[in-house]
């Protein structure tokens, strides 16, 4: 049966000194009114960055996370996870995080810290697995879950070097189960890919919790277990730890309609344990259905933005174009000796465009320099083209 899951063995090994991280990780939870840390307002938030569970527990804010926080961050650090950031935003009630407006107004200022904290590349948020979900008397099926996942997918894709774990909520199986995901990606078509989804939730003995901040440990563990960089390997089919059994076990023949329909299904495999049977984004393009192909890509993009950043007001001319190309043919080639790329069907590894062709005068004037990348991250079907602007 056809998991999802695409493996591709590195080349040789090279220098990665200076590469962008894809390990940090942000659990963001929430504060309701009359439970804010001393002198905070709504919207305001603390952020707790730790490298062990030890650390989380003694820290001096740790005492205004709920267990739902506690137990997500025991989860991360159990399943492989190294670096975390535990942010708590101050919210009036539960109801801020049901519509659009409501998230702008208590998550603005956190918006804008994460857009500085560069380093963080996963991003998970458990309270939203808790969340309601109504089925309609026509078949149409809302969880308050959704303008929160919608929020996040969208931050990933303005940051371009982020991804979110979200669990499926809780309540929701078989056929609703289906509908409800095949009707989110309908109203997250521009952003999809750069999100998966994981089910069922997970027991530890007589506790339940959602499945992501386990999953997210289990990322980094995958990477970290196979240098000098290892997001080109998909995070599934390894064990997961601190689970004794599953909220709801999923035969084999409903596993594979789950990942037809772009979720990542949790099964207990004989005497393995309990796997990750999957690894695809909510995306169905099939160039970026798999999360190694979405990851790799956010990492080339993000790492040739920040290599070339000293370029932005240098002056605009064909040295500058085969100095940029250079630079980023040689990134590139670093990243093709560590196995993230594969080959196109033309026989090309990559291909970097910055010259005349695609530098007009028009762009010159405007103090603009652009640059086109072709290549093929391991999972992908097919080449993918980015084009990158650098503006002054």
């Amino acid at each position: 049966m056809p998991s999802g899951i695409v493996v591709q063995h590195g080349h040789v090994a090279a220098e990665y000194s200076g590469v962008v991280r894809c390990d940090v990780t942000a659990i963001i939870t929430f504060f309701e009114a009359g439970k804010w840390p001393p002198e905070m307002k709504k919207g305001g938030f603390i952020d707790v960055s730790v490298k062990r569970e030890a650390d989380f527990r003694v820290h001096e804010s740790s005492k205004y996370f709920d267990q739902v926080t506690r137990t997500a961050v025991r989860n991360y650090f159990q399943n492989g996870g190294i670096e975390l950031h535990v942010f708590g935003v101050c919210i009036e009630n539960q109801t801020d995080l049901f519509t659009p407006i409501g998230l702008e107004e208590v998550l603005g200022e956190l918006w804008d810290h994460l857009r500085a904290e560069e380093e963080i590349a996963l991003i998970y948020v458990p309270i939203a697995g808790y969340l309601a979900t109504e089925v309609t008397k026509k078949g149409r099926i809302f969880s308050d879950c959704e303008a929160l996942y919608s929020f996040f997918l969208r931050h990933c894709k303005e940051m371009n070097n982020r991804f979110l774990i979200m669990d499926v909520p809780r309540r929701l199986q078989d056929d609703f189960l289906l509908n409800w995901v095949r009707q989110f990606r309908n109203r997250n078509l521009t952003a999809d890919s750069y999100g998966a989804l994981y089910y069922p939730w997970l027991w530890n003995g007589d506790d339940v919790s959602p499945p992501g901040a386990t999953v997210a440990g289990m990322y980094v563990r995958v990477e970290k277990s196979h240098p000098p960089l290892g997001i080109q390997w998909p995070p599934a089919n390894v064990i997961l730890y601190g689970v004794t059994h599953l909220d709801m076990e999923l035969p084999w023949e409903y596993s594979r309609e789950y990942l037809e329909a772009g979720i990542n299904p949790i099964v207990l495999q004989g005497a393995r344990g309990i796997v990750v049977f999957g690894a695809r984004t909510l995306s169905l393009d099939p160039v970026l259905r798999f999360i190694n192909s979405r990851r790799i890509l956010n990492l080339v993009v993000e790492q040739v933005r920040k290599d070339t950043e000293w370029a932005v007001f240098e002056i605009n001319n064909p040295h500058l174009w085969s100095v940029l190309s250079r630079d980023i043919n040689y990134r590139l080639n670093t990243f093709w000796n560590a196995g993230l790329l594969t080959m196109s069907k033309d026989g090309s590894k990559y291909q970097v465009i910055c010259s005349k062709e695609n530098n007009p005068k028009h762009l010159l004037d405007s103090g603009q320099v652009n640059i086109g990348i072709r290549l093929q991250p391991v999972g992908a079907s097919e080449q993918i083209h980015i084009d990158l602007n650098l503006g002054r």
